[in-house]
């Protein structure tokens, strides 16, 4: 299975001490040299950045066509990191792309390619066992990101779960 990250999921999950899960998930993720500079040089210092570096389960690549990211910036609202994960993603032909970000999620679709993000892998290490109390792990994701409750709530709801 090839899956492609994005910054985002990859520094929440280390922030709610599940970066090391997504291993059991995926026996591999692929990130592009634009994340893992945003995330272990630009972020040295801060959650991610060590576990990234580290983890021998995470590969790095480069884009095949610097040109299309270029021509990407100029085209779409949206961060290096989120264009060259959607990129990376069609070029290795990925299962899936992590992302969180609202356009790149929807940009990523309209590419063709399958979109997770970081509820919905807290909620899949939920029901394969890896986490035992999703809605803790949830009330702590609000603390940690901007992601908003209203949609914590419906994933709670939808497994039969106490809201937050």
């Amino acid at each position: 299975m090839t899956v492609v990250a994005d910054s985002s999921p990859l520094v929440i999950l280390t922030k709610l001490g599940c970066f090391d899960l997504l291993n059991r998930l995926f026996r591999r993720i692929d990130i592009s040299a634009e994340v893992h500079h945003e995330v272990v040089v630009a972020g040295a210092g801060l959650p991610g950045a060590t576990e990234v570096a580290n983890a021998k389960w995470v590969e790095v690549r480069n884009l095949q066509n610097q040109a299309d990211l270029l021509a990407a910036q100029q085209n779409y609202a949206l961060g290096v990191g989120e264009l060259s994960t959607i990129l990376l993603g069609k070029e290795l032909h990925a299962n899936a792309v992590l992302l969180d970000d609202y356009k790149a999620r929807k940009l990523a679709t309209a590419e063709g390619l399958q979109v997770r993000g970081s509820v919905g892998l807290l909620e899949t290490l939920y029901l394969r066992g890896y986490l035992t109390d999703l809605r803790a792990t949830f009330r702590q994701l609000l603390t940690d990101s901007y992601i908003d409750q209203r949609l914590l709530d419906r994933r709670l709801r939808a497994l039969g779960l106490p809201l937050l």
